[in-house]
């Protein structure tokens, strides 16, 4: 059984966290793209190229997400921590496979949109997975949080320093 993340589980999740939180933060060029080209308009070569840089950051995170798929079947994770209620350690699982479900379907769906005009994929992608995205990372930090300061385990310095 492993006790801690390895290096390039933590290095993945930090990189990941950081992509992720520039196209949720800096999607504004990729809106702006959306309005122009579902609006029926042409966008300018600027609009385009601000746009690329948010879908080629998406497209990091999922092929990312693949290498950090496989190493968490190869290399393991650690153990819940026994502090942990019952009821938290099923939320928890479930909130990391949501997690990895958007790792997968959003980029997908940011694809479906830019690639090939689906409106309904921007729409999904824009929508509803971004704000479950956001509360999920709100989730995230907090369960992180609550760990560290209330129930005093590891789980921080898992994905930080290792132990």
């Amino acid at each position: 059984m492993v006790s801690s993340f390895s290096v390039p589980q933590r290095v993945l999740h930090w990189l990941m966290a950081l992509l992720i939180l520039f196209n949720l933060i800096f999607s504004e060029a990729m809106e702006t793209y959306g309005r122009v080209f579902f609006g029926g308009q042409t966008p300018t070569p600027e609009q385009v190229g601000a746009a690329n840089i948010h879908a080629y950051v998406g497209i990091a995170v999922l092929v990312l997400a693949v290498v950090r798929l496989c190493l968490r079947f190869f290399q393991g994770v650690p153990p819940e921590p026994e502090q942990e209620p019952p009821f938290l350690r099923v939320v928890a699982k479930i909130s990391h496979w949501a997690f990895y479900a958007l790792f997968f379907v959003m980029p997908f769906a940011g694809i479906g949109a830019y690639y090939f005009g689906n409106k309904t994929a921007a729409f999904a992608h824009a929508g509803p997975m971004k704000l479950l995205m956001w509360a999920l990372i709100v989730a995230h930090i907090a369960g992180a949080l609550v760990h560290h300061f209330y129930w005093k385990t590891d789980v921080l310095k898992r994905m930080t320093s290792g132990r």
